[in-house]
């Protein structure tokens, strides 16, 4: 049974990832359509990233109250009719309406998932479950790269709709299987957890310095997404469908590189993953800043495949660094963290991006992963103070 859900928990995870490509693939046809001014991307996303920070400090309490299942299948519907809602949108007005309940939905689910298979399943485990959200992340890009051939950006919203359609119904089916693995264990979700607040939680170093670690990886992750596409477009002269193309090859990157971790979890401990992930990383940056198509599209793939395996390994760490007792509010604000990062750091860039130049992209990159590496580096330096 617990095989059987965490199958289930995988597929949801598809369902995390689907909508958070979406966007950044389709914005430049869909500035071009609209007549919009190409930074008004960011109104979008920081109306998701916002929704998301709200139900990631709510977590905690929604699911002690009703439980990761129901969280989960509701968070997935929401989802699906945002995604409905994005394709029938006519105006930025309609994009900013569906844009927070959006973003609600994809906070809880991974809030939710990532803190119950922290607890009740091993590293592997872990990665794999974030890989199969960069399986999410890298169809949808691909599916708007088709929509996109054929001139429409609404087609691909529509049809990526009835794929998390087909992901909450599952959700919504295997309510009764939560309930039987929850009785074939005692250390089911939220009997062991007890609520700590926010303000009490991040007066804590050990906290801001994991929160740092997530801000910067994901700010990274997400103005690759958002905006490699435009980079791709505006700064190496790509037309917008072979762009879009290429970030699916980002996307690719992360799941692999997530797939990998999960092979090498067996081997390595979380945060050894996390440093060497962190140093591919460096190179990719690094390696995008060389002026050609090709060595782009590449060094995107790599940033994909480096800076992949930091956020899951890092969820996984979690429950050793703080405790059991701790850690749905701990993952909660973790969570919070980074997506403070996707709602700033995109946003951000897209300034940078109207106002000065979209080639400041690797430049931009650097920075962010700057303050992930400084987080990771204070962060190590603790726990060795601390005594054993």
């Amino acid at each position: 049974m617990a095989t059987l859900l965490l199958l289930v928990i995988y597929i949801a995870f598809i369902g995390l990832g689907i909508p958070d490509s979406l966007f950044g693939a389709a914005w430049p046809a869909i500035y071009t359509e609209l007549g919009l001014p190409v930074s008004w991307a960011n109104f979008v996303t920081m109306l998701i990233s916002g929704g998301t920070i709200l139900s990631s400090l709510m977590s905690a309490r929604l699911i002690n109250r009703f439980g990761t299942a129901a969280v989960t299948a509701v968070s997935t519907t929401l989802t699906a009719a945002a995604l409905f809602g994005f394709s029938a949108s006519g105006s930025m007005l309609w994009l900013c309406l569906f844009a927070l309940p959006l973003g609600l939905g994809a906070g809880a689910i991974d809030t939710g998932l990532n803190n119950y298979v922290a607890l009740h399943y091993k590293a592997t485990h872990m990665n794999f479950l974030h890989c199969f959200y960069g399986i999410g992340v890298s169809l949808s890009p691909f599916l708007m790269s088709l929509a996109l051939s054929a001139g429409s950006w609404r087609r691909g919203y529509r049809t990526v709709f009835w794929f998390q359609l087909a992901i909450a119904a599952l959700t919504i089916v295997s309510l009764p299987l939560w309930k039987k693995v929850k009785h074939a264990s005692r250390a089911a979700e939220g009997e062991t957890g007890r609520w700590v607040g926010f303000l009490t939680l991040i007066k804590d170093g050990k906290v801001r310095m994991a929160c740092s670690v997530f801000l910067g990886s994901c700010g990274l992750e997400y103005t690759c997404g958002i905006w490699g596409s435009t980079f791709l477009v505006q700064a190496r002269g790509l037309p917008a469908d072979a762009a879009a193309l290429l970030i699916t090859f980002y996307y690719i990157g992360i799941a692999l590189g997530r797939f990998c971790s999960g092979l090498l979890a067996a081997r390595l401990t979380s945060g050894r993953l996390v440093w060497a992930g962190q140093a591919v990383t460096l190179a990719a940056v690094l390696f995008l800043l060389l002026p050609l198509p090709a060595a782009a599209g590449f060094g995107l793939f790599l940033i994909g495949f480096g800076n992949g395996p930091v956020f899951p390994n890092m969820l996984h760490l979690t429950p050793q660094t703080f405790g059991r007792d701790i850690s749905q509010a701990v993952m909660g604000v973790q969570m919070a963290a980074a997506y403070v990062g996707i709602l700033l750091a995109p946003a951000l860039f897209g300034l940078l991006a109207q106002n000065v130049s979209a080639a400041l992209f690797p430049l931009y990159l650097l920075a962010m992963y700057g303050i992930m590496i400084t987080g990771s580096l204070l962060l190590r330096r603790a726990d060795a103070r601390q005594p054993a």
